[in-house]
């Protein structure tokens, strides 16, 4: 019998993907704030995201190794703790030098928390693991919408700097619960197998799923970043409205999260996922062909459903592959996602410039045909028990 509590250990996992939520939200949040403050232009406003997933890659790959040689609880306790600071950094900066150095450790801090809770989840759910991990992914849709909610509806009322130095507060609280609980032990207490690990690397089933996951997050970054805009653009809604009716895809996908954990109990991951690239084709497909409202919101809808279970169901399925070194196996797949969520949104802007929005953002259903051709081929080649 293990000499943790499971559900005590879940709730702090979940705490810790609200915190990558709020980490993941709270640039766009504040960027047209920081704009104004320190006067920059758009390529340096552009800079500080590469920063942050700089920052965040690097955590995505550190994590891996160190939670499977010492565990967890430090780990999170101290990326929580640097979240904080680093947030009350952004908050206060009082130069742009500042800011990037605390946006740099806040994505840092937040890459390692993603990957840390994600392994953790895993490891303690031998059953349902998908729909545990989908339920874990719902905090970070939470967390995500609640950092533009709270600027949005208290932003005429009190200063940036004032709300997200009460976010960073926050933080303070799953710190606490890090420090005050008991976690797993280490995988590998007498030292990490170094060599084991590094062959993961060259893992050809694990470098596949990273693949699927470079695209998935790739379309990701590339729907919350661009749809708005989209909206604005090419539906000719006001910009205010277009950041609202965002919210649909998010919420899309947190919901979708909530009932895979009753589906994966009665269905298939392999007959989830392919169904999931099905919805989000269509959706997608609705969205670039619509000309109102009527047609638009729907897809952005579908969209948000449709990804909502390719991350938690690819993380069940590495998870089940590779029992005794989840954290390094997650790392490597979230540092070939992170690639992918960096390149695309990169990628649909130098295309929009020449040939429209419209027509650019149809990368998104001609990666999801890839997405789904290459986890067909994955399947067959693992052929999961169900």
């Amino acid at each position: 019998m293990p000499e943790y509590n499971k559900k005590l250990i879940f709730i702090s996992a979940c705490m810790g993907m609200l915190i990558f939520g709020i980490v993941m939200a709270v640039l766009g949040a504040v960027l047209p704030s920081v704009i104004e403050k320190f006067q920059i232009d758009m390529g340096d406003a552009g800079s500080l995201f590469l920063i942050m997933n700089l920052g965040m890659l690097l955590g995505s790959v550190v994590f891996g190794p160190l939670v499977d040689r010492y565990g967890y609880k430090g780990l999170l306790a101290l990326c929580a703790f640097l979240v904080f600071a680093s947030i009350e950094g952004i908050a206060i900066s009082p130069s742009v030098n500042i800011l990037r150095i605390s946006l740099f450790l806040v994505g840092f801090a937040g890459g390692s928390i993603n990957g840390g809770t994600n392994a953790l989840v895993s490891d303690i759910s031998e059953e349902n693991r998908g729909g545990r991990l989908s339920l874990l992914g719902v905090f970070f849709g939470v967390g995500a919408l609640g950092v533009p909610f709270l600027l949005g509806t208290l932003l005429d009322r009190f200063s940036y700097e004032s709300l997200i130095g009460f976010v960073g507060v926050l933080i303070l609280i799953p710190f606490a619960l890090f420090t005050a609980i008991k976690f797993p032990s280490p995988k590998h207490e007498q030292g990490f197998p170094l060599a084991d690990g590094l062959k993961l690397t060259r893992e050809g089933t694990l470098l596949l799923f990273g693949l699927v996951l470079f695209m998935q997050s790739g379309l990701e970054m590339t729907m919350g970043g661009w749809s708005a805009t989209y909206l604005s653009e090419e539906i000719n809604i006001q910009p205010r409205q277009s950041v609202l009716f965002l919210s649909l895809f998010w919420l899309g996908l947190i919901f979708a999260r909530i009932a895979l954990t009753g589906i994966l109990l009665h269905v298939s991951k392999f007959a989830v996922m392919m169904t999931s690239f099905a919805v989000a084709f269509a959706g997608v497909v609705m969205l670039l062909l619509s000309q109102s409202l009527a047609m638009a919101l729907p897809g952005l809808l579908l969209t948000g459903i449709g990804f909502a279970a390719i991350f938690p169901l690819v993380f069940a399925y590495v998870g089940d592959l590779y029992p005794k070194f989840s954290g390094t196996a997650f790392g490597v797949i979230l540092a070939i996602a992170l690639l992918g969520g960096m390149t695309y949104p990169f990628i649909v802007g130098l295309l929009a410039e020449n040939f429209g929005l419209r027509t650019s953002l149809f990368l998104v259903p001609l990666t999801l045909i890839c997405s789904s051709f290459l986890f067909w081929k994955i399947n067959k080649r693992i052929r999961p028990p169900g």
